[in-house]
């Protein structure tokens, strides 16, 4: 994990559990913008580019956007990104991303997707208000079948800077996902970009509001644009369907739906989790197609809430 040397100006620290080794980005320490970009090409297995840029606070309220760009959008977002893998333990649970679910290989969408590959080495994203401890990184390893001293984690919570970024990179991996489950084939997306909102932070330990803040920036506030090699139809059969705004979950703060549901993630409709706006261009026919809306209310209610 290369950014590990470069920790401290990051404002992150490495540490050594279970014989692992354990970057903190946002858990006992500060993080950063740039360690929060850092995790976010992590998780994307180096395979995109990553900036904040400038964004307009009238249309989306808030004055900067998390703007991702990659030409490998299967390897980036579904062999990588997806936070496909519940990391839990009677006493630990965290969100798992990163290219260590690929040599995990537990995962339907891996397999269906032939994404499944072994390596020497793990390295992981933790979206989690905890460090792991000794149980988790030996499950980790355990699972990935290398030695625990050959895992690599970076954690930070939603609440922090640098978990703020990482999630709100996570708009074209929301649009591939929902198309996998609309059975469109994920293969032929060519390349992506995509950008949604950056949220302020939420107060340390308030991972509801945290969650519901990043959450809301990619329902109410991404937009993905998509390059397809395909016909025209496979296009025409989803396209419509790929928004937020297509889920009876759509409409409210993330963190009031994520109450209704008891906080279990599971239990919200999974065809919510998607972009607020998506783009197709198609380079078979050279046709376009635009489909969802941003809902600037719901953004300002959320990150002023």
């Amino acid at each position: 994990m290369r950014l590990a040397a470069d920790a401290s100006s990051l404002q992150c620290v490495v540490s050594q559990i279970g014989g692992g080794s354990i970057l903190d980005a946002g858990i006992h320490t500060r993080g950063s913008l740039r360690a929060g970009i850092s995790l976010a090409r992590l998780c994307m297995a180096e395979q995109a580019e990553i900036l904040i840029a400038p964004c307009n606070a009238a249309d989306l309220a808030s004055n900067n956007a998390v703007f991702v760009c990659t030409d490998e959008p299967l390897k980036a977002c579904m062999a990588a990104q997806y936070a496909g893998w519940p990391v839990q333990t009677d006493h630990y649970f965290a969100m798992g991303s990163g290219p260590m679910r690929a040599a995990r290989g537990r995962e339907e969408t891996l397999l269906e997707l032939n994404l499944v590959e072994s390596a020497d080495v793990v390295v992981g994203v933790l979206e989690s208000d905890k460090l792991p401890d000794d149980e988790v990184v030996a499950m980790i390893a355990d699972q990935c079948s290398v030695a625990a001293k050959q895992v690599r984690l970076a954690v930070a919570p939603s609440s922090s800077i640098a978990g703020s970024v990482q999630v709100v990179a996570r708009a074209i991996e929301t649009a591939m996902h929902k198309l996998h489950e609309l059975k469109f084939d994920v293969t032929q997306i060519v390349s992506a970009t995509g950008h949604a909102p950056l949220p302020p932070p939420a107060k340390p330990g308030d991972t509801v509001t945290g969650i519901g803040r990043t959450n809301d920036a990619i329902l109410y506030g991404a937009t993905v644009s998509l390059w397809v090699d395909c016909d025209d139809d496979a296009v025409e059969a989803v396209a419509a369907q790929v928004p937020s705004h297509t889920s009876a979950d759509y409409g409210q703060p993330f963190a009031e739906t994520f109450k209704q549901y008891n906080y279990d993630f599971y239990k919200v409709d999974p065809m919510l989790f998607s972009p607020a706006v998506v783009t197709f261009h198609n380079l078979h026919s050279g046709r376009t197609w635009n489909h969802g809306k941003i809902a600037a209310d719901v953004l300002r209610q959320s990150f002023s809430s």
